[in-house]
């Protein structure tokens, strides 16, 4: 008992600040990897390696010469194995450290605050009048609001538009017989990018079987990135908010505005911003019982 106390003793006379800053910088690292793969794919496969590692020390152990050998080839090339196996994940949190707002503001500050927002709020307007028509007319929708992550590459998916917003343009474009009316528009800076584009699916496997495809288009397009997308279905006209994989559900005209605004004009972080809509969102269905 007096050896191991006397190693921590040395340990701690020798703790010098780098290391408290090391220890942290890796707690950090260790909890968002975790936060980031706990509700995604990686979860199992992460346990998955937990079961190759401890069939490889149970190989050890009984002295299983064929197992070790091949569980040890494996491991040799478990860098390379992972960054393939996790490579959706690991884009997802890049991304989301290159739109964190302390960074961006570091790197190049002389970029913020630039955007109309009095433009931003009349498509904000448009956006929510429009979703309120299409909610009373069972009109599906989907609707991209684009805020950091660059989303070019979706856009071109559709036809280009780059057109002021209006509640004309936008109910034009998903009347039920125009051509564009199945995929997405993209809002950016106000202002109407593309539309008919394609979006991602979400990788989710415990989605609603309620959610259709315009649902699981809106969730895995918030999932891959930072956009703010709305959505109307048009089975039963309820009109609902996609953002950071997650689904807010049954809004109005003004709650659509509301979310949205802090969403979009707030300027806030987006983990900030979701964490407030849902709460507000839940006070208010609390309210109305």
């Amino acid at each position: 008992m007096d050896g191991i106390l006397n190693s921590i003793w040395a340990t701690l006379r020798t703790f010098q600040f780098k290391d408290a800053v090391d220890i942290i910088v890796i707690s950090l690292l260790v909890f968002y990897l975790l936060r980031l793969f706990r509700q995604s794919r990686a979860g199992q496969l992460i346990k998955g390696v937990v079961v190759l590692l401890l069939a490889y020390a149970l190989s050890a152990i009984f002295d299983l010469t064929m197992v070790n050998y091949i569980l040890r080839a494996l491991f040799e090339f478990a860098v390379i194995i992972l960054v393939v196996v996790f490579q959706p994940e690991l884009r997802q949190a890049l991304e989301r450290l290159g739109r964190n707002k302390t960074l961006k503001n570091i790197v190049n500050p002389a970029k913020s605050g630039q955007k109309n927002t009095k433009i931003i709020s009349k498509a904000i307007s448009d956006v929510s009048d429009v979703c309120a028509l299409f909610s009373s007319s069972r009109t599906g929708a989907l609707i991209v609001f684009e805020r950091e992550s660059n989303l070019t590459e979706i856009a071109r998916t559709g036809t280009e538009m780059n057109s002021d917003s209006s509640v004309a343009l936008l109910g034009n474009i998903f009347f039920n017989k125009a051509p564009l009316h199945d995929g997405a528009c993209i809002m950016r800076d106000g202002k109407v990018l593309s539309a008919g584009c394609i979006l991602p699916l979400t990788k989710q496997y415990d989605i609603s079987d309620e959610l259709g495809t315009r649902h699981r288009a809106a969730i895995g397009m918030s999932e891959e990135s930072d956009a703010v997308v709305v959505v109307v279905s048009e089975e039963t006209g309820t009109i609902s908010i996609a953002v950071g994989g997650k689904l807010i559900r049954d809004l109005d005209r003004n709650r659509l505005f509301e979310h949205l605004s802090s969403l979009i004009l707030a300027g806030e972080g987006e983990n900030t911003n979701l964490l407030s809509v849902l709460f507000k969102n839940r006070k208010e269905k609390n309210n109305e019982k």
